[in-house]
């Protein structure tokens, strides 16, 4: 299973169709980061045949743009529409990779969004997990894509 094609495909399919906006993997980061300093994380859980979560990591100023170009409206501070857009983001994501991994879709089920954001935080999975974080170049600035699968 390649945990980086799929974060890729998944991003790219998501942000190219949902937001218009080309997206460009860079290599995938050889250390997982776990803390954020001004920053929005949206993140959904898996589990089931496939436990783990799947997370998308932004700086205040990227998470808002995107958010402008995702629901069509001014944003100029980290508000619910930022959070809310964040959280189905991540939703829409889980979503992609969840039809990845299991085709039929039952025996995988989504958490309900979640989201954090302030100027400092930690987000941590399962400790006994495969990993991948890549990061993405935008016209709306970089953020990150996180997928954790626990081992089985």
């Amino acid at each position: 299973m390649d945990l980086e094609q799929m974060t890729i495909d998944s991003t790219r399919e998501v942000f190219e169709t949902m937001i218009m906006l080309e997206v460009t993997p860079q290599p995938a980061m050889p250390v997982l980061v776990s803390n954020f300093t001004d920053s929005v994380s949206g993140m959904v859980g898996l589990a089931g045949s496939c436990k783990g979560m799947i997370a998308i990591h932004a700086p205040d100023d990227v998470a808002m743009d995107i958010t402008t170009r995702f629901l069509g409206l001014d944003v100029d501070e980290v508000n619910e529409d930022v959070t809310d857009a964040f959280g189905e983001l991540a939703n829409m994501l889980a979503g992609n990779i969840k039809m990845v991994l299991d085709e039929s879709g039952k025996d995988i089920t989504l958490s309900v969004p979640s989201y954090v954001f302030g100027a400092d935080y930690h987000v941590e999975c399962t400790a006994e997990a495969d990993w991948v974080m890549v990061p993405f170049e935008s016209d709306s600035g970089e953020f990150l894509v996180q997928l954790q699968i626990e081992k089985s």
